[in-house]
């Protein structure tokens, strides 16, 4: 049974409150099914998007990154993304040290 987005979303943010990590839903996409990309924002005009995708030599899915570097290019990219799919969920992350806790149990 798989979660929706909406609850994944929203305890996403719950976790990145507790650890004091700002962060912010760009674009609300389908409760139930939309996917989720994540933009982490360095403050220091770099950026990096995550999406989670199938990793074939394990079989599971992963968050992997989509774009990094300049933030507008990166922008650009999610703008693309939204493009092709408007069910789609952006969560915009920020924080200096580069955390996002896509890796932490329970979110990976």
């Amino acid at each position: 049974m798989r979660l929706t987005a909406a609850f994944w979303v929203q305890a996403y943010l719950a976790r990145l409150r507790l650890e004091g990590i700002p962060a912010f839903v760009v674009a609300h996409g389908d409760d139930t099914a939309g996917a989720v990309l994540v933009k982490l924002n360095t403050l220091d005009g770099q950026a990096c998007a995550f999406q989670r995708a199938f990793d074939l030599t394990s079989g599971e899915r992963r968050w992997m990154v989509l774009a990094e570097g300049d933030e507008a290019e990166v922008d650009g990219t999610v703008g693309r993304q939204r493009g092709f799919d408007p069910d789609l969920w952006v969560i915009e992350v920020e924080d200096r040290g580069g955390r996002h806790l896509l890796d932490a149990p329970g979110l990976a």
